[in-house]
């Protein structure tokens, strides 16, 4: 390369160098607010798959992308100030777990874009219109928790084929509690099963009243439908299963991790990676009450060898080999 060729190089190389720095100075940095019904420890492993699906979509936190959390702890009472903490932060969007969690979002604010998950019936709760056009400033994901709770029971009479009494655990105040229920009742005539009154859980002591008064009453297994004290309450009722020896259906993976049998449901932590395609969406320009409304990409089949061991059970080996994971 001759002298005036290096120089003119060299200059044009100094001259894009400033260029570049401002770029990256410039580049765009977007924050998220999260919602959480739960406490850090619980949503940190779901809050990863977040993060893995932004960075995925090339957002690294502490460059181009900030998550701001708050958490409730399980006083679902808190939800309205926590969300009303969130907006003055002036968020680019607000991720937000639950409906209760949601609907304090959406009365906290009219303009910032919700992103939901861990929502049963998004429609038939009141927070869209329909799915294929949600409206305003909110979409997200449904896990689809009531339509699963027939497939729930159908899978609780495999494990226990000797059940015909079937207990129902539930928090009469979630918003699809009736909507599960009513499933529960239709799926338990097509497999010719009872369902007992449904137990009303809320706290430690419903719920071990709960336990008593199913057992008392007769039940040989129960199905534990979606509420949110399901998660608040999730380390007792396993050990309150395993304590009154009644083969228990749960709607979360999470459930069995802590000693639960068997559950079957959408994975939490794949709703929340699929949510990182809705923030992105919203972050280049997508109005979210013109994106529809998603139901889940994975489902999962877990079940708790150790548990089924203890009470006595043997899984059939045709559910074995459908199960996504077996916790022996």
């Amino acid at each position: 390369m001759d002298r005036r060729r290096f120089l003119l190089t060299s200059l044009a190389v100094a001259l894009a160098a400033p260029l570049a720095g401002e770029a990256q100075q410039a580049e765009k940095v977007y924050r998220v607010g999260y919602l959480g019904g739960q406490s850090r420890s619980v949503d940190d492993p779901f809050l990863a798959a977040f993060r893995h699906g932004m960075h995925r979509l090339g957002y690294v936190e502490g460059r181009n992308l900030v998550l701001v959390a708050r958490f409730a702890n399980g006083q679902f009472d808190r939800f309205p100030s926590l969300a009303q903490e969130l907006v003055r932060l002036n968020p680019d969007a607000l991720l937000v777990a639950t409906v209760v969690g949601i609907r304090a979002a959406k009365a906290a604010t009219a303009t910032i874009p919700i992103v939901f998950v861990q929502v049963g019936d998004p429609v038939g709760v009141g927070l869209v219109p329909n799915l294929a056009r949600p409206g305003g400033n909110i979409t997200g994901i449904t896990n689809i928790a009531a339509e699963l709770t027939g497939k729930r029971l159908e899978l609780l009479k495999e494990i226990v084929p000797s059940a015909s009494r079937i207990a129902v655990l539930v928090n009469p105040d979630a918003p699809i509690a009736a909507i599960q229920i009513r499933n529960a009742e239709a799926a338990a005539r097509a497999l010719g099963l009872q369902l007992q009154p449904p137990w009303t859980v809320r706290d430690v002591p419903t719920l071990e009243a709960a336990f008593r008064s199913a057992v008392k009453s007769g039940a040989s297994a129960a199905l534990r439908l979606v509420d949110f004290a399901a998660s608040t309450l999730r380390v007792e009722t396993a050990k309150l299963a395993a304590k009154h020896r009644l083969p228990v259906m749960y709607s979360s993976r999470e459930d069995v991790d802590v000693g639960g049998l068997v559950a079957y449901g959408a994975s939490v932590s794949a709703q929340y990676e699929q949510a990182a395609t809705f923030v992105h969406k919203i972050s280049q320009g997508a109005r979210p009450g013109d994106l529809p409304v998603e139901q889940p990409t994975k489902f999962e089949l877990v079940i708790n060898l150790k548990t089924a061991k203890a009470l006595g059970l043997t899984i059939p080996p045709s559910l074995l080999a459908r199960a996504d994971q077996i916790i022996e």
